[in-house]
């Protein structure tokens, strides 16, 4: 996955062995001819390698029906029957899920619905996993999802599968549902198994990368899930002990996974627009770097939290901040950009957690203590909780 798309001659030859891929690569070759001659003279199509595709399957269907080729093959039904070449649709998505997560972007649908309309009913996730995801309360998100499948049906919106272009205008929805299956398991401490939403998530989003070369937030997620996902196998110890991420064993982590983010990285950056998921996957990016190096760049992460929490100020941007500041301007400062947040910090776990290690680093033991019993009740994950009981200080 990733990178730019290229066209292949299998894509027209199903099965892409024998005489069918040779007579693709022909019709493929006749294409590019015709559009070294046209694309001068009449300027480079919207769809550049729709056209082509076109091109080449009229050139097949010509073939199919030549005097030619009745004269000499038998007809086989399976093979040659020209309507077979209408499968092939330049503009068609390809990937039922991404499909079906498209159409939960209708612009019927409300825009606060849509993500997690394609979380709960493509991809699977529970409400309260849907709320995790983005810090919401559970009852707020499934609540929404009943509204939202109601309004729906009084609508009578109609289920078409979009085609490509519908890309631009529904993208973004489609972005923060990938990065939300992402989000689910990242804040589940163990290794990832193949199958689970991180898993889909890395698919996904290198998918949409593919469909979309020239977008840098769609490279910019692709980055991020390959960065994070690069280091499920150190998340575990052989205990299965949660490992923090300073201290995990860089030697365990994926490095043709790393390698993929820095191609997709070095695609977004190319794009000339920085967003919320280029910030984001840079910030894995500085902490992969140790991998190299053996050490973190603190000052380079302080700065990209900062702009991570301008363009987009989540609950989540705004405690890594305060994490990342404890490393360069000292656990004060960073317990004060605590005591800045709103009151949805006060049911946030990662805000409990990080101010629990900050007093603790600080020597406030009894605060700290409630901290680390205030991130416990909060906790879910097994393995996330056996760590957060082992760093709390004795009575």
């Amino acid at each position: 996955m990733g990178g730019t798309h290229r066209l292949r001659p299998a894509a027209l030859a199903p099965g892409g062995r024998g005489r069918r891929l040779t007579t693709a690569e022909d019709a493929l070759a006749d294409a590019f001819e015709r559009a070294l001659v046209r694309w001068p003279r009449d300027g480079v199509p919207g769809n550049p390698e729709g056209w082509l595709l076109t091109v080449a399957r009229n050139r097949l269907r010509d073939v199919a029906r030549s005097a030619a080729v009745r004269r000499t093959h038998p007809f086989d039904p399976a093979r040659h029957d020209p309507a077979r070449l209408d499968d092939v649709d330049p503009d068609a998505i390809g990937d039922r899920r991404l499909e079906l997560m498209l159409v939960c972007a209708h612009p019927a649908i409300d825009r606060s619905a849509r993500t997690p309309l394609m979380l709960n009913t493509v991809l699977g996730l529970t409400a309260k996993q849907v709320a995790a995801a983005f810090a919401l309360p559970a009852p707020t998100v499934a609540a929404r999802l009943v509204r939202s499948k109601r309004r729906i049906g009084a609508a009578r919106i109609p289920f078409e599968i979009p085609d490509r272009s519908v890309l631009p205008e529904r993208v973004d929805h489609v972005l923060e549902a990938v990065y939300g299956a992402y989000a689910v398991e990242w804040r589940i401490a163990g290794a990832v198994p193949r199958g689970t939403p991180a898993d889909e998530a890395l698919y996904l989003a290198e998918t949409l990368a593919d469909l979309l070369p020239g977008d840098p937030e769609a490279h910019g997620l692709a980055a991020l899930v390959c960065f994070s996902t690069a280091r499920a196998p150190a998340r575990l110890d052989d205990a299965g002990r949660l490992v923090p991420l300073g201290e995990q064993d860089t030697t365990r982590w994926d490095g043709a996974l790393l390698e993929r983010g820095r191609l997709h990285l070095r695609a977004a950056y190319a794009g000339g627009e920085l967003g919320r998921f280029q910030l984001e996957a840079a910030i894995q990016a500085v902490h992969a770097a140790r991998a190299t190096t053996g050490t973190t760049d603190w000052p380079a992460l302080r700065d990209l939290h900062r702009h991570l929490s301008r363009l987009f100020p989540s609950l989540g941007a705004r405690v890594a901040l305060a994490a990342v500041t404890a490393e360069t301007d000292g656990p004060e400062a960073a317990l004060a950009l605590l005591d800045e947040l709103d009151e949805d910090g006060a049911r946030f776990q990662p805000a409990w957690a990080t101010r629990a290690d900050l007093l603790r680093r600080l020597g406030r033991r009894a605060e700290s203590r409630a901290a680390y019993d205030k991130a416990v009740s909060l906790t879910t994950d097994p393995a996330e909780r056996a760590f957060l009981q082992s760093r709390r200080p004795a009575a």
